[in-house]
């Protein structure tokens, strides 16, 4: 049945697959779809942002309008529901709402409560009612990373049990722009703050605090500096093998322990970047905090579409957004709704574009097609984590990962050059090039690698589990304005939109750079979903090996259907 309403659908409006390479004239070929995806942007990002939905948080009044309003304009489209006859894959979550006593620092001769929200942030992601961190001794582990493959270790000889970490964000690459030493100035996950909680917790460490610095973290304090509820998978063991307390600490205020330790924080930071860096013990100083936590738990949802493929219905390309972002705060004087009307309402917007415009096709596609608006990506990417642990389709037969955040970025109109985020890493690459062309865009590594962008959005997940998967950010090459203009923009947006209540959709916002952009990702899926290709990583990548073994699970599943 699936396959003979595949067959039945017919185009009612643009052929684009069919125009797109077409006309001699790239502009023109595109002017008709990239208005009408311009339209559906405009629709979509106008109700999912609106003050009606609360900021989208998972587990809240917001993700009720959400997933319901997705799955309605889904089915509308004439799409099948992508889980058996259900639209929602559910997805166990817990919120651990901590209240921290006093947070202070002492040695002899020094003593200092720290002001939470302005010179601290702490938490917990265990899921038990209390945390109790007395007078734990402090360790500064440099950049707390353990490298076997690089021959890294800050934790060679130290036995942190029990103990609070202190460490910094990003890696020694980028601290050294060596380009030997790590990745150079693009961050490896090793500069994410979320290994370094990990790696402090195989360590035995009871708290970690990872200092703050813009430039190395990529943005601003305001973004992480507000205390607030953290999201979770549900877990058996409720989390007791992290670490007690995660959490990060101001640049400044890290300055003043070290320099109450008798240290001197730039010294220690240099110091840090070189091999065989000994962690240093911070003089008798201690940590202590107590997070009293209020549970909940709750099933959130990722919304599953799909369009079931013609001819090898079991492969399929995943499109992927996701749809919450970070809903409301109370407490907070003035606006206190976090709308995320760039962040993600637009890539939520441009799946259904997305998905309109593969409904117009004049053939269903020969593969199927699978639109996923996940949860709690803001939470640490738990909605494609767990579709990636527990996938509806086999990731063996998963063709490709495409996957949409942030497409406005306030950046207005349209880009000479497509930035790729993890530039080189898969064959991808190859298709997202001759589509861009039709474009008349080149495409470009992410002006700001850095960042560690290809770690902080949903695709790393589908890349952990070994499907390709393919990730853009706004180039700041405007086609109008021109890189300065255009890297104006995206800074403005970094230090004063993004993860803030002004992150909000205003009528007059020119979209046809978006629509270029979900337009774009349409084609490399169209391609892909009319050919017999499985694209693989390239030859360097970490995420090489994982596809290589799914090739020969492939090939036994697709011989059993």
């Amino acid at each position: 049945m699936e396959q003979k309403l595949a067959m039945y659908r017919l185009s009612a409006g643009v052929v684009f697959s069919l125009v797109f390479y077409a006309c001699s004239d790239p502009q023109s070929a595109l002017q008709q779809p990239l208005t009408e995806v311009e339209a559906d942007l405009h629709r979509h990002i106008a109700v999912l942002a609106a003050d009606e939905f609360e900021g989208r948080a998972p587990g809240t009044a917001g993700e009720d309008k959400t997933v319901a309003y997705l799955s309605q304009e889904f089915a509308a489209l004439g799409l099948l529901p992508g889980n058996g006859d259900s639209w929602f894959q559910e997805v166990p979550i817990t919120s651990v709402d901590a209240k921290p006593s006093a947070i202070v620092v002492r040695r002899p001769g020094y003593q200092r409560e720290l002001v939470l929200g302005e010179e601290v942030n702490v938490g917990t992601m265990q899921q038990v009612s209390q945390v109790v961190v007395q007078d734990s001794p402090l360790v500064f582990a440099g950049y707390g990373i353990v490298a076997e493959e690089r021959g890294w270790n800050d934790y060679a000889g130290l036995d942190v049990t029990g103990k609070t970490v202190l460490v910094l964000v990003n890696d020694p690459g980028y601290a050294s722009q060596d380009e030997a030493l790590f990745n150079g100035n693009r961050m490896t996950y090793y500069g994410r703050w979320t290994y370094k909680y990990e790696e402090a917790a195989r360590q035995g460490a009871e708290a970690v605090l990872v200092v703050h610095e813009t430039g190395a973290a990529g943005y601003p304090w305001g973004v992480i500096g507000s205390p607030e509820a953290r999201i979770g998978l549900t877990a058996e063991n409720r989390h007791l093998d992290r670490a007690g307390v995660e959490g990060w600490i101001s640049r400044a205020m890290a300055e003043e322990l070290l320099t109450a330790a008798g240290l001197d924080y730039q010294s220690m930071k240099d110091a840090a970047v070189r091999p065989g860096f000994k962690a240093v013990d911070l003089g008798g100083m201690s940590f202590s905090v107590t997070l009293n936590s209020t549970l909940s738990s709750s099933m959130s949802k990722n919304v599953v579409a799909r369009i079931a493929g013609a001819k090898f219905p079991e492969e399929h390309i995943i499109y992927s957004a996701h749809w919450d972002h970070l809903g409301m705060r109370p407490q907070q004087e003035g606006d206190n709704i976090y709308n995320g009307a760039s962040d993600n309402a637009s890539g939520t917007a441009a799946l259904l574009a997305i998905a309109r415009q593969f409904q117009q096709r004049r053939q269903a596609p020969l593969r199927s097609i699978l639109f996923l608006a996940l949860t709690a990506e803001e939470s640490g990417l738990l909605g494609s984590r767990w579709y990636a642990e527990n996938p509806l389709y086999p990731l063996e037969t998963t063709v490709a990962n495409l996957n949409m955040d942030n497409i406005y970025g306030m950046l207005d109109g349209r880009t000479t050059e497509v930035a790729v985020v993890g530039h080189g890493y898969s064959e991808l690459e190859d298709y997202l090039v001759r589509a861009a062309a039709g474009q008349d865009r080149t495409v470009v590594p992410e002006p700001s690698p850095e960042k560690g962008y290809y770690y902080r959005s949903d695709h790393f997940n589908f890349a952990r589990a070994g499907v390709p998967a393919l990730d853009t950010t706004r180039s700041n090459a405007s086609r109008e304005h021109g890189n300065v203009w255009g890297q104006s923009r995206l800074d403005a947006y970094t230090a004063n939109i993004y993860h803030q209540p002004g992150d909000e959709y205003f009528p007059d916002w020119d979209l046809s750079g978006s629509a270029e952009e979900a337009l774009l990702f349409y084609q490399v899926g169209s391609t892909l979903a009319d050919s017999r290709d499985f694209p693989n990583w390239s030859a360097t990548s970490e995420f090489r090996a994982e596809r290589d073994r799914s090739s020969s699970r492939r090939a036994l599943i697709l011989s059993a259907e």
